[in-house]
């Protein structure tokens, strides 16, 4: 059985559980797929499943898509090895099918335009609409019911200096020409197959447009500047800020994540976007400066200087239609967000 006492990540899990409670019954005796389960995201459906399984006797098993067993069993060996968690090997876009029935699928598996590979635009592109399409022949091989899609704020393309907040009904978009935006459009068209497989073979598809987070597990060797910034100031190095620290943007602790990740799919209408994240809106600068007190002694060193005029780059957040619609709300702050993050990467050294 999953081990309770052994998990340090048990108050997070508590907390996910305390906040999900009533939903969970849809996966009693069921059996769920889940891609992308050994990254980020993918590592937090896993925790709070385990947890909730073990914990409210679901006799749930999921089965994770994973190119890299090992690699899974050494990052998370008490996951790997859980009895309820079944490992299937395989390339996302093109795994063979397993057997049987699944009752939910939750498709996390992505590359990211921040991998220290540097995946060319078209391998990105792909990943994103050939994995997407193949995860959702099988939802409709196999039966299942729900989909859950993890897509991203990056649907949106550049957001306007003056929308301090940007909502679902925002029509903008990557721009076509720019291979940098490969990812934004290849979210754009995995939303899109959801929609038409929806239509085409009635499965309920669920998709979270997810913007910026902070927590265990979050890679510390990314572009993902909190990161990088957890990661230098663990390191006893002075905080390095790589533009002019201008930037707004909004961090979602991944206990939070977890929770809106599981609402949306047991009770996201089907076809309906929602944003995942904080509206909590503060600058790059102001962010290294929160890294830097979590750990003594840690300086701040900001590369360029801002230019007078120039207008601050956004990426935050309405999320108004989670709140009201799913009852969703960030809770852990940011301050708090990051002493936690901090005090796991310390602990799992």
């Amino acid at each position: 059985m999953h081990n309770p006492s052994q998990n340090p990540l048990a108050e997070d899990l508590d907390y996910i559980l305390t906040r999900t409670r009533d939903l969970w019954e849809e996966l009693r005796n069921q059996r769920i797929f889940i891609t992308g389960g050994t990254g980020f995201f993918g590592c937090w459906v896993l925790e709070s499943f385990a947890w909730a399984n073990d914990k409210l006797h679901l006799n749930a098993e999921a089965l994770v898509l994973t190119r890299n067993y090992e690699a899974f069993l050494k990052k998370a060996p008490h996951l790997a090895t859980d009895p309820a968690i079944k490992i299937h090997v395989g390339n996302v876009r093109n795994f063979e099918f397993p057997g049987g029935k699944f009752s939910h699928i939750i498709h996390a598996a992505t590359e990211t335009n921040v991998k220290l590979d540097n995946p060319t635009p078209l391998r990105m592109f792909e990943t994103s609409t050939e994995g997407t399409r193949h995860a959702l022949a099988f939802a409709h091989a196999c039966g299942a019911r729900k989909f859950l899609l993890t897509s991203s704020g990056a649907v949106y393309g550049k957001q306007p200096s003056n929308l301090k907040h940007i909502p679902e009904d925002y029509y903008g978009a990557p721009d076509i020409t720019d291979l940098n935006a490969a990812y934004g459009h290849g979210k754009r068209a995995a939303e899109f197959l959801c929609v038409a497989y929806s239509e085409q073979f009635n499965i309920a598809v669920k998709l979270a447009r997810c913007f910026a987070f902070v927590g265990p597990y979050l890679p510390l060797d990314s572009g993902f500047a909190i990161g990088n910034f957890i990661r230098d100031a663990l390191q006893d190095k002075p905080i390095q800020v790589k533009g002019d620290g201008t930037p707004y943007r909004s961090y979602l602790y991944a206990a939070d994540l977890a929770i809106w990740l599981w609402t949306i799919l047991f009770k996201g209408q089907s076809g309906r976007p929602y944003n995942v994240g904080s509206e909590n809106d503060l600058t790059i600068q102001e962010l290294s400066n929160i890294v830097a007190k979590a750990l003594p002694h840690i300086d701040v060193q900001i590369a360029k200087t801002f230019v007078p005029g120039k207008l601050a780059e956004r990426y935050v957040p309405s999320t108004h239609r989670a709140q009201t619609e799913l009852g969703l709300k960030s809770v852990i702050q940011l301050s708090e967000a990051i002493k936690r993050t901090v005090r796991w990467h310390m602990a799992v050294k």
